[in-house]
């Protein structure tokens, strides 16, 4: 069983990582079976959010009897210093203990720091005083608070997206993390649902020069669950045929795509953007039948009435033309009705 030291924490993690954004979508006996099978079988670095609905009660109800054999992370979105104090204590509540081992601040559009006006940074290390959490970290989908973040030396830890689609300035990202001590936390390993191939993900995630990141796999299912559990007995290698997938998907991906981050959410419209602007590779890499239920025909319809108002292109971390992106999406989705 493979381990990772999160940087200047000390904290020392399985390098599987339970993302638990997925466990909202199913019931609380459901969620807490998979948590616990986790647990009992070597996966001890749990991670969710304030934002993540019920994702937190359910995973504070089946790791309370053992908190102190568990690294928990969780995150908040807040703008100002009572915003924050509010998430903290929901979230203690909620994930039943008076301490977090990992609390970040959640995809912020600027990089929180002493004196910035917001009094998060502050908030963050009065709480540390207090022992309510442990260590300050930061998530974040846009590379250049990302870097300034890791730069400024105020964040023991970073999480952001990465996998092996990650482009040549995200994996300088990484490498500056190792560089600075600065704890790697990988999201979105599977690009969003667009890698299939788990046994490549996890060896991309094993080389060598990697061995400093911690990825987060999002679990909904017990077989996806298994299917990580099973690289921890027997990880998989990086081999010439698992190589030549890897470069076909880099080739079929390059360029622009959406990442189904959801930040650009909720459109005014009504269009479900995270994946309407992406189903032309849903198409391509998924079985096709359930993208073309009536169901994601009207979802689809709904690019019609895209009102141009440029919300989504605002948010959007990675820059996206996303009512282009939609209305090509849309153009290539008729063709296979």
């Amino acid at each position: 069983m493979e381990y990772v030291v999160l940087g200047r924490t000390g904290l020392q993690v399985n390098k599987n990582g339970f993302g638990a954004l997925p466990i909202q979508r199913i019931s609380k006996e459901e969620a807490g079976k998979l948590v616990k099978k986790a647990f009992e079988n070597g996966i001890n670095y749990f991670d969710t959010a304030r934002a993540y609905s019920d994702s937190e009660e359910k995973m504070g109800a089946a790791l309370a009897d053992v908190r102190d054999q568990v690294i928990i992370s969780t995150k908040t979105a807040a703008q100002d210093a009572k915003e924050f104090w509010k998430d903290l204590e929901e979230s203690l509540t909620k994930l039943q203990t008076d301490y977090i081992d990992l609390y970040q601040f959640h995809n912020p559009a600027f990089c929180p720091k002493p004196g910035d006006g917001t009094g998060l940074y502050e908030a963050a290390l009065e709480a540390k005083e207090q022992g309510k959490i442990r260590h300050i970290g930061i998530t974040n989908h846009r590379i250049a608070v990302a870097k300034e973040a890791v730069l400024s030396g105020l964040y023991e830890t970073l999480q952001f997206p990465f996998s092996y689609l990650a482009s040549e300035e995200e994996k300088e990202l990484v490498k500056l993390c190792k560089e600075t001590n600065t704890g790697f936390i990988a999201m979105k390993g599977l690009a969003g649902g667009l890698i299939h191939n788990s046994a490549l993900a996890y060896a991309f995630m094993c080389q060598p020069e990697y061995s400093h990141v911690e990825p987060i796999w999002g679990v909904q299912r017990e077989w996806e669950l298994d299917e990580f559990l099973s690289y921890q007995d027997k990880s998989p290698k990086l081999t010439e045929e698992l190589k030549t997938e890897m470069q076909k998907d880099k080739d079929q991906l390059a360029g622009e795509f959406c990442r189904g981050c959801g930040y650009c959410m909720p459109c005014p419209a009504g269009i479900e953007i995270n994946n309407c602007a992406r189903m032309s590779l849903m198409l391509r890499r998924a079985p096709q039948e359930a993208w073309l239920s009536e169901e994601w025909q009207e979802k689809m319809k709904k690019i019609e009435d895209c009102l141009h108002c440029g919300n989504c292109m605002k948010k959007c971390p990675y820059g996206l033309n996303t009512p282009e992106l939609l209305k090509r999406n849309y153009e290539d989705y008729q063709t296979f009705l």
